[in-house]
Order: structure tokens, then sequence, then C-alpha cells
């Protein structure tokens, strides 16, 4: 069945099976692979991107439930890397091995939208990511940060 969703700010067409998840929509049928899978039953938050500004974890969201959303990839919060979280992140030397990454900065970006001057406990609620490399300590940093 065909779906009308709207991603980054472009309209696309998919035909996929209703229950077909987000995650391989954006990823098999649009090609923006910068959502990531990571554990497929939405607990690791690789796949987190935001619906109508709220993070949301795209493994385990039909494609059928999106409508009218808006969804936003990693790709379309800043196609040039210029997100004060993604500058606050540069400026903390979060990263390591990278693979969170994009999930972590969406689930990061949606936090300061809502919550501009978040304490430690809400990010801490808010950020529920699972980072492998455990860089924690500069994640809340670099929230903070970009909250600054």
């Amino acid at each position: 069945m065909p779906y009308q969703i709207k991603v980054n700010g472009k309209q696309h067409t998919v035909d996929v099976d209703s229950d077909t998840p987000l995650l391989w929509v954006l990823r098999d049928n649009l090609g923006l692979t910068g959502t990531k899978f990571g554990c497929g039953i939405s607990m690791c938050g690789a796949c987190t991107v935001h619906l109508n500004g709220n993070a949301a974890r795209s493994c385990v969201t039909p494609i059928s439930s999106v409508g009218g959303a808006e969804v936003v990839t990693i790709e379309g919060l800043s196609p040039n890397g210029s997100h004060k979280v993604q500058q606050a992140w540069i400026a903390e030397d979060v990263p390591q091995c990278g693979y969170c990454q994009s999930g972590m900065i969406m689930a990061a970006a949606a936090l300061l939208a809502h919550t501009p001057k978040p304490t430690d406990a809400q990010i801490d609620a808010a950020i529920s990511n699972i980072c492998r490399c455990g860089t924690y300590q500069r994640i809340r940093k670099a929230i903070h940060r970009a909250a600054a």
C-alpha cells in the first residue's frame, strides 16, 4: 500500500506493508542511512528520529502510524552539522565508535527543544539511549553546552 510521508521537509510516497518499521522505510526506501539499526526492540535508541519534534524510536514505529507527522532524521537536523547539539558533540569530543551518535543527537535535540535548560536529572530521564562506549559524562556535558 502506498503511504505519503514527509521526511526532512520533503514529501515522499513509499509502497510498503503497513507494519514496515519507519526505520526501514528511511534506510531502504529513502536511502537515509544516518538513522541506525541497533536492537529492533526500542531499547538502544540508535534509531531515534523526530516525529513532530518528539524523539521516537523508528525501529518500532510502523509506517501506518506516521500519518501526516513531520519526520526529521539526522540528515535533516542540519545537513552541514551546524545544529547546536552537533557542535557541542564535537566541542566535547563525545563520539568514540560513533554508532549511537545519530540517535543520541536526535534525542538530545528533542530534549532541548522541549526543555531548553535541562538539569542532570532531566537529561538522565530523557536520554535513555545506550552508548556502548560509555561516553555518558561527555554526552551530559555536551547537552549542557548546547543549552548554554
